[in-house]
């Protein structure tokens, strides 16, 4: 993964989202083929200690089942359709590991992993452990709305790269990211509270502006145009177009 390069990112978001169930494998190969640029997803970890792919804590709003996932063995967990509910062709989907997500996505391919549950830190330490053993932390981006818990991450695997989550206008952007106290790659926001003063301020200090969840043209063509690092979209292939 090229994260240097000037261009902008296409970020597909929970995989291409907008044509297949979030958060699947099915999603992730569509992504891939959209030429994506980065594949975002949410990751939590099971009772019995295993990451898997899902956005929400529990099973309810995307399987035929439910429960926390944090209280789940994984074997309970892969008992669970996660196609259905977005269409019966996905019959089937399981909700998976995020070691599938390392064999089936190629290194070219960025991930972006946003993490909302620490778990007492078990959850970070199982996920940098397991990008370093299939040797994918440098493609990795971490997100998190939970700073302290990126805070853990950069002291862990100082050379991860993290982005810092928030959806409000801070009077100096940048002061967040040196308030931070460690190298922050970027920031990813609202694509609603965009404002191009703020992005070219903070990419003239290097860092990067990701912006969620970008479904519409009209929308795509004003984060281009308020030159933002990258755009995070249910439909890679229409921001690739």
């Amino acid at each position: 993964m090229n994260w240097n390069r000037n261009t902008p990112w296409v970020f597909a978001h929970r995989g291409a989202s907008g044509e297949a169930p979030e958060n699947t494998l099915a999603s992730f190969r569509q992504a891939i083929l959209q030429q994506c640029d980065v594949i975002e997803l949410d990751i939590h970890l099971t009772s019995d200690g295993h990451v898997v792919v899902c956005h929400d804590e529990t099973l309810d709003r995307t399987t035929d089942r439910s429960g926390a996932i944090a209280e789940l063995t994984l074997e309970e967990i892969r008992r669970a359709d996660a196609g259905s509910w977005f269409d019966p062709a996905f019959a089937g989907e399981r909700i998976p590991l995020l070691q599938e997500v390392l064999e089936l996505v190629p290194a070219e391919i960025g991930l972006n992993i946003e993490l909302k549950m620490s778990c007492g830190g078990r959850l970070e330490e199982a996920a940098i452990k397991l990008l370093r053993e299939n040797g994918r932390l440098d493609s990795v981006l971490f997100s998190s709305y939970d700073h302290k818990l990126l805070h853990r991450i950069k002291q862990q695997a100082p050379e991860a790269r993290i982005s810092l989550v928030y959806d409000f206008k801070p009077l100096h952007p940048l002061s967040l990211i040196r308030d931070f106290g460690l190298d922050v790659f970027a920031v990813s926001l609202y694509h609603g509270m965009v404002e191009q003063e703020d992005v070219e301020a903070i990419r003239k200090h290097g860092k990067h502006v990701i912006v969620w969840t970008v479904n519409q043209e009209p929308a795509m063509r004003r984060m281009l145009d308020c030159g933002v690092s990258g755009i995070i979209t249910d439909h890679p292939a229409l921001l690739k177009s």
